[in-house]
């Protein structure tokens, strides 16, 4: 991956007309198209206002309609400066440091951080070949609980404790959504969903996973109740991996993470994990995420 530091940053959008001026040409390459004029026209910048205005009729054109910055008043620039910082590290960035590098209020960090990771929920094809899955949970260490939650991880969870199921293809890609259990019945029709079958699929002993060869799957287990974590191909160390940076991202810069807002820290971490071999630098692969709705 190119390395894009905070200068080649600046030197790209160094105003806010620069960043409306990428975000034109990017959202509409083709040229505008002006409604009044009912083809695609000439448009020149409006001097005072983030728009541009049809060369014949005057029509004003507003790039950030339907946009993440639409209706905000937050300056471009500094909208694109917290997306280059969410960019910047493997572990992501939280609000507060966005409050401290851009130099906006907590309220208005967090709503700009919570929008850029609305970005990043791709709708991405199932996995196919070699497949490994995982189920974790996100929250509080079991051992700190009361018996009674401790034992509730079998099943539903706790508020506490949040289940997550994962897949990831070798070398490929990976995927993580928050679940409400971790047993067969929840979690085959997420298997269906994200992995095509006849796949080779990698899993340990949990219970959840019992029927996937009756399902079309060819299933492989890792004894991890015998002291086994590899035999031969079989092994979940990818996934496992995934949990890892997951977790220390987490713990380590966001410290606890609501129910409500897990599966937007999930997108924001299987985005990276997706893209972390592309050639563009990560913070053009995640401004091209910005689409019109």
């Amino acid at each position: 991956m190119e390395r894009y530091t905070i200068a080649a940053f600046n030197r790209d959008y160094p105003t806010d007309d620069a960043c409306l001026e990428w975000l034109k040409n990017y959202l509409y390459p083709n040229g505008i198209f002006c409604e009044k004029c009912g083809k695609v026209t000439k448009h020149h910048k409006d001097a005072k206002r983030p728009s541009y205005s049809c060369d014949h009729c005057g029509h004003h054109f507003h790039p950030t309609a339907g946009t993440i910055f639409e209706k905000s008043t937050t300056p471009l620039k500094l909208w694109f400066h917290a997306i280059f910082l969410m960019s910047s590290t493997r572990c992501g960035i939280s609000a507060k440091q966005i409050e401290r590098e851009t130099g906006v209020t907590y309220k208005t960090a967090w709503r700009m951080f919570k929008q850029i990771r609305s970005m990043l929920d791709e709708d991405t094809k199932p996995l196919s070949n070699k497949v490994e899955l995982d189920e974790t949970y996100i929250g509080g260490k079991a051992h700190n609980m009361h018996k009674s939650k401790r034992d509730c991880l079998t099943g539903r969870g706790t508020a506490d404790k949040i289940p997550v199921f994962g897949t990831v293809e070798r070398k490929g890609r990976v995927m993580a959504v928050t679940v409400p259990s971790t047993d067969g019945a929840t979690l085959l029709p997420y298997v269906r969903k994200y992995v095509i079958p006849s796949s080779i699929i990698y899993t340990d002993e949990a219970g959840g996973y019992e029927h996937l060869n009756q399902n079309g799957y060819r299933h492989q287990r890792v004894r991890h109740s015998e002291h086994i974590y590899v035999s031969g191909d079989i092994h979940t160390n990818t996934i496992e991996g995934f949990w890892s940076l997951l977790k220390r991202g987490i713990s380590g810069v966001y410290h606890s993470v609501s129910a409500e807002y897990l599966q937007s820290y999930l997108n924001e971490y299987t985005f990276r994990y997706n893209h972390r071999e592309d050639a563009a630098p990560m913070f053009k692969t995640m401004l091209r995420q910005v689409t019109t709705s």
